[in-house]
């Protein structure tokens, strides 16, 4: 794993990068991480705190922590505690009849190929405007939508965002 780390109005000194990549290096034993997969570490100093990020993106997704802490070593260990804890929660979130075949992403990387779509399913988009693709999807209770929009004429995703919102990708040729 290779590490990036940067100061915002602090300079980081050799025992710090020191102390952040031991640190860092016990994810290869929890998650298969490549030799480029590069880790992220920023420390901005303000008034009375330092602010530590860390953002190591991985086969399962993106780890990220952001603690606010006054001292820099508690600080990372509370970041890389937190980063710890997304990782128990991908492992438990595993379902019995996938954890063999995503188990592997958190394990020594075995050399497989690109991997293979789990399921294939064929959508026709069928032409409507969005209001009514919003409310198939509802009550479908899915998370997305594929639709064909009767203004432009292009195929179009409605989906729920995080928040409660809607989102709509539009997609162009």
């Amino acid at each position: 794993m290779k590490f990036t780390i940067y100061g915002e109005n602090v300079s980081i000194r050799d025992e710090m990068r020191s102390k952040i990549e031991d640190k860092l290096s016990f994810l290869s034993k929890y998650v298969a991480v490549d030799d480029d997969t590069t880790a992220r570490v920023t420390v901005k100093k303000y008034e009375n705190s330092l602010k530590i990020e860390v953002t190591i993106p991985t086969k399962v997704g993106l780890m990220r922590s952001e603690i606010v802490h006054d001292n820099f070593e508690n600080g990372i260990d509370l970041a890389i505690d937190k980063i710890e804890d997304q990782i128990r929660k991908q492992k438990s979130r595993l379902s019995r009849r996938h954890k063999e075949s995503l188990a592997s992403s958190f394990v020594e990387d075995n050399g497989s190929e690109a991997d293979v779509p789990v399921r294939t399913k064929t959508v026709y988009a069928e032409e409507m405007v969005l209001d009514e693709a919003i409310m198939r999807m509802e009550m479908l209770s899915h998370s997305f939508f594929v639709y064909k929009d009767v203004d432009s004429g292009s195929i179009a995703l409605v989906y729920k965002r995080n928040d409660g919102q809607y989102g709509l990708l539009e997609i162009k040729e």
